[in-house]
């Protein structure tokens, strides 16, 4: 458990966070969303003890960040926004160097190559990669040490509607055994990866909701991307769909009249017809509303 309390951080005049807490568990991934310059950097650079003057508590287990930060930062992974890589290194000579700081004595360098989808590129130099790829770069840098606290910052910037699937599903796998945080300003982003939303603004927590509880009540949208026209009619015939609306050339948001997840019963339908899906995500209307309401 990872508990925060009372956290807060000024630069100057400008107050960055003020009173935050909440706690992380293992088994969830918890999202945290707020406008730009709400503070979440700021929090997350704190956890990750790259900022060191900041006011409130701070534990894992029975570790204080402040007095065991080298433990903590053993057993934490970071993915920044603006992911810092050696533009001349290969893959794997970037992963052994990574290796080399945390002291892995036996690196698992195929295992997490292969999680993130890099075995195409492993012999390839950074500055040869996609950002797609330079930011699974940095997702495997994140990974090699096994952490038992994961924290994302921005994690899917740059990558492919086939990518961002796969990644997506590798957060959430993650999320089952270790503590994940994962910072957005993308609310589809949450919808398909978290268990649990944190919204904070101005450097306040505003808000702290389990995804299941913003989901009930409401009437379930999904928006699917495919890679032909379908006809709106052949849709609504998927059981739970009642209405669909297309809402620009091969994407359409389909209407369902219960809660069940209807996205698998949507692959089935692509796969009938021989289609492929670019995109499919939820549409959670409750977060977005709750989203503005606190953060406008």
């Amino acid at each position: 458990m990872l508990e925060l309390q009372d956290i807060s951080k000024s630069y100057e005049e400008l107050k960055a966070l003020n009173g935050v807490s909440f706690t992380l568990r293992a088994g969830e991934v918890v999202g945290l969303l707020g406008p730009n310059g709400a503070g979440k950097s700021t929090l997350m650079k704190i956890l990750t003890g790259y900022i060191k003057n900041w006011h409130g508590s701070i534990r894992y287990g029975t570790n204080d960040l402040r007095e065991k930060t080298k433990d903590i930062q053993q057993v934490t992974g970071y993915l920044p926004e603006n992911n810092p890589l050696y533009p001349d290194l290969f893959v794997l000579e970037y992963l052994e160097f990574i290796a080399s700081i945390y002291g892995i004595q036996q690196p698992p360098y195929a295992t997490v190559i292969d999680k993130v989808g890099l075995n195409e590129v492993k012999n390839r130099k950074i500055s040869t990669l996609s950002k797609g790829y330079q930011q699974r770069v940095g997702f495997a840098a994140a990974l090699l040490h096994d952490p038992e606290i994961l924290i994302l910052d921005e994690p899917t910037t740059g990558l492919d509607p086939n990518q961002l699937i796969a990644i997506r599903k590798l957060i959430r796998q993650l999320g089952e055994e270790k503590i994940v945080l994962l910072s957005t300003h993308i609310l589809s982003e949450v919808e398909s990866v978290c268990d649990r939303v944190i919204i904070i603004r101005k450097g306040e927590v505003v808000a702290d909701e389990a995804l299941e509880s913003l989901r009930k009540g409401q009437k379930q949208r999904v928006l699917v991307e495919f890679d032909y026209r379908v006809e709106t009619e052949a849709l609504s015939k998927i059981v739970g769909v009642e209405k669909v609306v297309n809402t620009f050339d091969f994407q359409y948001e389909l209407t369902c009249s219960n809660q069940e997840d209807i996205r698998p019963k949507v692959f089935d339908f692509a796969h009938d017809n021989q289609l492929k899906i670019l995109s499919l995500q939820q549409k959670n209307e409750n977060l977005a509303a709750l989203f503005n309401q606190l953060t406008a």
